[in-house]
């Protein structure tokens, strides 16, 4: 794909990157703060944002005008045309962003909002803008790793699904726009931020769906689109190209114009955090696959929250917040105190009692959004199981410095970044736990006995 308008390359550092000055930049002009709305991808919540929004508001950008969304069904259908229960169409999908869109606009008096999506998010994005009578009130589009020439390219396979390139969403979506061949529309600004090779859903061969045989019909410009400026990231992997600084940077230079002040987020005095509690259904399409997750609110759900030693994750006494989840699933606030590691513990019926270790939290976050955990079959005999896990990236041994439980790399982490998760099964008593992350240090408890999980939770 050589006619794509502009590629760039960007560094993880600012010293390197301002070199590129502003030439990739659509800046902002009545407005410097407009309100932005974040979209997020396929099985996700509005709380893979998090560090996105925090370094947005460490370099001067209001809170009030940073809105992550939480579509209910997260997960697309495995034929956009066919209904699935637990699963949303591509039009369901669009219809949900317009709405939100509406209540942001509404609230802020703006006449437009700046989109920023990751995955599947950006084919919301894109839908609202073309057929939903988005490109009258989006300004600038940002896609993050959007498979926007699909998964695959291959005649015969999955042809509704909206992630086949030959299928008639993509198709429609990616048609000329005018005389040059432009796939976006305007009069919106466009920018798709990519990896060099590594992201695992823009790949030649079919390794991470499941055949590595297969001859995808996809390249690694996959998410690149003619008419927009189209930034390489390098060794990023597929939700870093949304979540990483290097992501972040790019953002903020094309919609102003200028490098951040600053790519580290930048602590707060005061901290308050809440969220919601959500939960998982059942896949329709192989219930023996495990659970689909959703953004429903979980009512009658239990939280505890409790501050823990840095060291070994133990309990400081009673928890800090208690709370029965209410109708709309949210929880908090919970003033919370800046150098201090939280466990957070729901239980609910049907799920097993899920233990959440996070690293402190530098600022406030309205998205701290929890989820309890069902142990799939293979893990119910195990005296005890902690999960080690990245909603914001992927854990790669030949990339990244990492070890879960004096293990390295962690058990089940893959080389070419398509792993987010890793698991172990201590025996024994209750006893610390730890992971780390390219400098990240996690530490919680094990919970041997009956339906109990751990999860150590990565924040960057």
């Amino acid at each position: 794909m050589t006619t794509r308008r502009q590629v760039l390359a960007l560094p993880f550092s600012l010293a390197t990157a301002g070199l590129l000055g502003a030439c990739a930049t659509h800046p902002l002009m009545d407005d410097p703060h407009p309100p932005i709305v974040f979209v997020p991808g396929n099985g996700d919540t509005a709380a893979v944002w998090q560090t996105t929004i925090w370094r947005f508001e460490s370099n001067g950008w209001p809170r009030e005008r940073l809105h992550a969304i939480d579509p209910p069904y997260p997960n697309a259908r495995s034929d956009d045309s066919k209904p699935e229960p637990g699963r949303s169409s591509t039009a369901e999908a669009m219809t949900y962003l317009r709405s939100e869109v509406e209540k942001v606009l509404q609230a802020t008096g703006a006449k437009q909002v700046v989109l920023v999506g990751n995955s599947r998010g950006g084919y919301a994005i894109r839908n609202y803008v073309q057929n939903g009578g988005g490109a009258a009130k989006v300004s600038h589009a940002i896609l993050g790793g959007t498979p926007n020439h699909g998964l695959w390219n291959v005649p015969g396979r999955a042809p509704g699904s909206e992630f086949a390139g030959n299928g008639p969403f993509l198709q429609a979506l990616n048609a000329p726009k005018d005389a040059q061949g432009d796939e976006v529309t305007g009069p919106v600004k466009w920018l798709t931020l990519r990896s060099d090779s590594n992201d695992k859903y823009a790949q030649p061969l079919g390794t991470w769906l499941g055949d590595p045989k297969l001859a995808t019909g996809v390249t690694y410009e996959g998410p690149a689109l003619k008419g927009a400026t189209n930034v390489v990231l390098p060794r990023v992997d597929h939700r870093e190209t949304s979540f990483s600084p290097a992501a972040f940077e790019a953002t903020w230079r094309y919609l102003t114009g200028r490098a951040p002040t600053t790519l580290e987020i930048v602590p707060e005095e005061r901290v308050v955090l809440s969220g919601k509690v959500t939960g998982l259904g059942v896949s329709s399409t192989d219930p023996a696959s495990g659970d689909l997750a959703n953004n429903l609110p979980l009512p009658g759900a239990h939280l505890e929250i409790f501050a823990i030693d840095s060291a070994t994750g133990a309990r400081h006494g009673a928890p800090v917040l208690a709370q029965v989840i209410a109708e709309d699933g949210h929880w908090g606030p919970l003033v919370a105190q800046r150098d201090t590691r939280y466990e957070f513990a729901i239980a609910a019926p049907g799920y097993a009692t899920t233990h959440i270790y996070r690293s402190p939290f530098p600022r406030s976050s309205s998205i701290v959004n929890l989820r309890p955990e069902r142990i799939a079959a293979a893990d119910r005999s195990s005296p005890s199981l902690v999960l080690f896990t990245r909603p914001r990236g992927y854990l790669d041994p030949a990339r990244d410095r990492m070890v879960f439980d004096g293990q390295s790399p962690p058990p089940g982490a893959l080389p070419g970044a398509g792993v987010a998760t890793s698991r172990v099964k201590p025996a024994g008593p209750q006893r610390t736990v730890a992971g780390e992350f390219n400098g990240e240090r996690m530490v919680g408890q094990t919970w041997p006995g009956d339906n109990q999980v751990s999860v150590l939770e990565l924040t960057y």
